[in-house]
């Protein structure tokens, strides 16, 4: 199962349209999974119209009519593994331990807001998962966006695109 990982698209603020590169990765993937701050409702619409399934939470810049359509917390089996969305996870030290308390039933959690990309994995198992953003890098030297592979239990070929600059 192929799976695309992003978050905080920001659009129309921090960008006009989501890059090239992150649209042409959506027909390609089994499960797309965005982690929050959409801002506008028209870029969940496109993401649920082109991808095949979409697993998706609200953030803290997302406004009412986001919120109603999306949940805080997401979570789906996907290729044999139990997965977590979320936007925020707090500050970078202790996260590990603090997500494996607060998700205790979870393989990967893949969350956003910070726009730093963030591959870790914490005392009994689970995989943390930020995939940056693709549209606005903040202090980071390239927007990303991740892929990765979920199948029999196994999450492979996680990988970091960069996109050029724009």
């Amino acid at each position: 199962m192929r799976l695309l990982l992003t978050s905080d698209t920001h659009l129309p603020l921090r960008a006009k349209r989501l890059p090239d590169r992150l649209l042409a990765e959506l027909p390609r993937a089994d499960v797309v999974l965005h982690a929050g701050d959409w801002v506008d409702e028209a870029t969940l619409d496109l993401l649920e119209s082109r991808s095949r399934r979409l697993i998706g939470v609200y953030g803290n810049n997302d406004g009412p009519g986001l919120r109603a359509r999306l949940p805080e917390v997401a979570r789906a089996d996907l290729g044999g593994l139990r997965f977590g969305v979320v936007h925020e996870t707090g500050p970078a030290q202790g996260r590990e331990a603090r997500c494996a308390a607060r998700f205790p039933d979870l393989d990967v959690l893949v969350f956003g807001h910070s726009h730093i990309p963030w591959d870790t994995t914490a005392p009994g198992g689970l995989r943390l998962l930020n995939p940056g953003s693709p549209t606005d890098r903040r202090r980071q030297p390239h927007c990303t966006y991740l892929t990765a592979t979920a199948h029999d239990g196994a999450l492979t070929e996680v990988t970091l695109h960069r996109l050029p600059p724009r």
